[in-house]
């Protein structure tokens, strides 16, 4: 009966998880006007992999021991994927849309799909860090009183989402800086982002800052003034060290 009934939660659990998906790429295309498409599934495998066991600590002998641990892997052609279920992958990047009908139609037929943002055009752009500097960073804004828009975080990077740019006044950008801390990504034109409530091989995909409840569509910053004040935070560290080193 125990099992019956654990097996009854998943069950459930998984139903709900896949409604939120659809419900949110709805929200992300329709109401906010981002163009989204569905990314790799991600599968799982087994795989056996060998350790070693102390058999007596006085003679430290040693024997192998095999266990089976349980992985994910993407669904896509290359089979050492390393972000699973973090990618476009049929359809490709250029099928991203705001169309209702095929949002639905996507994720009715693979409601498990991540969901992924086409970043640039008219959509958001975003500047990301490994999550641990991420969080640092942060703190440090929120230090200055700088106002954000929503942040995105998985368990390796956290992405601040900012008004879309091209690459032509990014690279003006950064070339007018003397310096810009390597941990820093940019998703802009033909660049792509995992949105919440997804699911990759990195694991969940959640908001860090969540958009404003009820807003027709998210407030974003612009990336001149997110950069300014991430490599602001990066050189003013007391030691000379830097907030977004990982």
């Amino acid at each position: 009966m125990r099992e019956i009934l654990g097996r009854r939660r998943r069950l459930r659990f998984r139903s709900r998880a896949r409604t939120a998906r659809l419900d949110a790429a709805v929200t992300f295309a329709v109401e906010w006007n981002w163009p989204v498409l569905p990314g790799a599934d991600l599968r799982t495998t087994t795989r056996a992999t060998t350790g070693l066991r102390t058999l007596a600590r006085a003679a430290a002998n040693l024997m192998a021991a095999t266990r089976t641990d349980v992985e994910p892997v993407c669904s896509c052609p290359d089979p050492d994927c390393v972000v699973p279920g973090a990618h476009p992958y049929d359809p490709g990047l250029l099928a991203a849309t705001t169309d209702e009908r095929m949002v639905r139609w996507w994720w009715t037929t693979r409601p498990d799909a991540p969901v992924v943002l086409a970043t640039g055009g008219g959509a958001p752009c975003a500047v990301s860090l490994p999550a641990p500097a991420g969080a640092r960073a942060l703190a440090a804004l929120d230090a200055t009183g700088m106002r954000l828009g929503p942040v995105v975080a998985t368990p390796t990077r956290w992405s601040i989402l900012v008004a879309p740019y091209d690459l032509e006044r990014l690279g003006e950008l950064l070339y007018a800086k003397d310096s810009v801390p390597s941990s820093l990504r940019f998703h802009s034109e033909g660049g792509y982002l995992l949105l919440p409530p997804s699911v990759a091989g990195s694991g969940q995909v959640r908001w860090e800052r969540a958009p404003l409840a009820g807003s027709a569509r998210p407030w974003l910053p612009d990336v001149e003034a997110v950069v300014d004040a991430l490599v602001e935070a990066s050189t003013s560290t007391p030691g000379g060290g830097s907030r977004l080193a990982y």
